[in-house]
């Protein structure tokens, strides 16, 4: 049986009785038209159940495809699924798609993708930005009216929206709480590179609770650990200096599930973990684990927001939101030292 035909544009000027350029110029808003016109178009629209061909439409006209680009570093990393499904819910409600590609963290490979997405025409683009990248290039894209929103971390070399965590007081509320526990020994296990601006600023948090508490800064405490297995490796290590430290911040996700992963490996379970960032099923590992957790899904409705008050004319200038973390306490984090 062969499938029924799509309802055309000439299908709805023939029930109105008008001509098909009538109902293009209802259907875009581009053109004079009588009220009741208009009522009849439309109301031709949903008895018919047509549906215009927007891509199309774009290529015709110039216009800005339907789409939303977004670049993030990492597909596989629940944070940022999380962030693009607050972003989807968001620009929804106003009839765009989402539209995904991974950087894979490599600047060369995130520039292509903006490449491809601007050629597409979009109408924003969003990106979770690697360390190394410049994005002064779309100096050109912004200055024209392209809506262009940071998340999670600011671009370099191009001053336009940004969202991001409260990054500096969560590692510096996380640091306070193991000291409250009387941890003196505080191994800080992070991103890379070293100059990502989030592990810079959770760094700095620690920092400022060391300080805040009197203690010494000890860099031998803040190792490297960007995958799960890396962390996990740099967890094993510490435990096997000759001063050990008692409890671990973990700077992010990842870092966190391979901290718990190593103190597994190692039969520790004497080590308090504050994780910076929530994990999957961290209610049910034995201890609970202790998160400085982000709201990821408020991080992506946030540059959804500025994105579409760019799209609806706002021109003030560039402004960054901070969406604030929480702390969670759930047993691993109150472990006192020599349990």
């Amino acid at each position: 049986m062969a499938a029924p035909r799509r309802t055309t544009l000439h299908d709805v000027a023939q029930e109105v009785g008008v001509s098909a350029k009538t109902v293009s110029r209802v259907l875009n808003g581009d053109g004079p038209t009588s009220a009741q016109t208009r009522e009849k178009v439309l109301a031709a629209v949903e008895r018919l159940g047509f549906q215009p061909n927007l891509m199309a439409r774009n290529i015709r006209t110039g216009g800005p495809d339907t789409t939303v680009g977004l670049i993030i570093p990492d597909m596989g990393n629940p944070f940022f699924g999380t962030v693009a499904r607050g972003i989807e819910d968001a620009i929804r409600e106003r009839g765009l798609t989402l539209l995904m590609g991974s950087s894979a963290d490599d600047p060369d490979r995130e520039r292509a993708l903006i490449t491809t997405f601007l050629a597409r025409r979009v109408s924003a683009l969003m990106v979770a930005p690697t360390a190394r990248a410049d994005h002064a290039h779309l100096r050109t894209a912004r200055s024209s009216g392209m809506p262009v929103v940071f998340l999670d971390r600011p671009g370099a070399g191009l001053t336009a929206d940004c969202v991001v965590s409260s990054n500096r007081a969560g590692g510096r509320e996380g640091t306070a709480h193991l000291i409250a526990g009387r941890h003196r020994r505080i191994a800080f296990i992070g991103d890379r590179p070293v100059g990502l601006f989030t592990r810079r600023e959770r760094l700095a948090g620690y920092r400022e609770a060391l300080e805040a508490a009197g203690l010494p800064y000890d860099r031998s405490l803040v190792v490297d650990g960007h995958t799960q297995a890396e962390a996990a490796e740099a967890t094993v290590r510490l435990l096997r200096r000759a001063e050990p430290p008692t409890a671990i911040l973990a700077a992010n996700n990842l870092s966190a599930m391979g901290t718990v992963l190593g103190l597994a490996r190692a039969g520790r379970r004497d080590i308090a973990l504050v994780s910076f960032d929530d994990l999957p099923f961290a209610e049910v590992l034995e201890p609970a684990i202790t998160a400085v957790a982000q709201d990821p899904a408020a991080i992506g409705a946030a540059a959804a927001e500025l994105a579409l008050a760019r799209l609806d004319g706002d021109r003030t200038r560039a402004r960054t939101v901070t969406v604030p973390t929480r702390l969670i306490v759930r047993g691993s984090g109150e472990l006192p030292p020599g349990t």
